[in-house]
């Protein structure tokens, strides 16, 4: 199954649905059941000690996956998480993009099953890993 919106369709989307926040986000990448989603963090979205914050990162993982299921199934608008975990694993570096990489691991009917990993431009080692489950609106 290849994805039914282009790159360009899913930012547009993020834009059209959500403009408070479609800055923050670049779809790189969107393909068979994967996409890829960067993020520049901003001073806002850092913690005392300058390092970026969890709930930022959360949200990557969660726009991410959430783009990435968009792409597969089409603009809609109603897809919610329903389950999330995220574990969080290093430090991001000072300054660094962040660049999370989504695998949809299950697409069902109702149900989607996915993870993502977020990446610190420049380091090797995942900064922050997610799972989540979403729900598809019913047609």
């Amino acid at each position: 199954m290849s994805a039914k919106l282009s790159v360009a369709e899913t930012q547009e989307f993020l834009t059209r649905e959500f403009p408070q926040v479609a800055a923050d986000y670049v779809v790189e990448e969107v393909g068979n059941m994967c996409a890829t989603v960067r993020m520049t963090p901003a001073v806002r979205h850092l913690r005392p000690g300058g390092t970026v914050s969890g709930p930022t990162l959360f949200t990557l993982a969660d726009c991410a996956i959430y783009l990435a299921i968009i792409a597969q199934i089409g603009p809609k608008a109603l897809t919610v998480t329903t389950s999330a975990n995220i574990d969080f694993m290093a430090k991001p570096q000072t300054g660094a993009d962040l660049v999370a990489t989504v695998r949809i691991l299950k697409l069902g009917r109702v149900l989607v099953v996915s993870e993502a990993l977020i990446h610190s431009e420049g380091k090797d080692q995942p900064v922050a890993r997610a799972s989540m489950t979403y729900s598809i609106p019913p047609r």
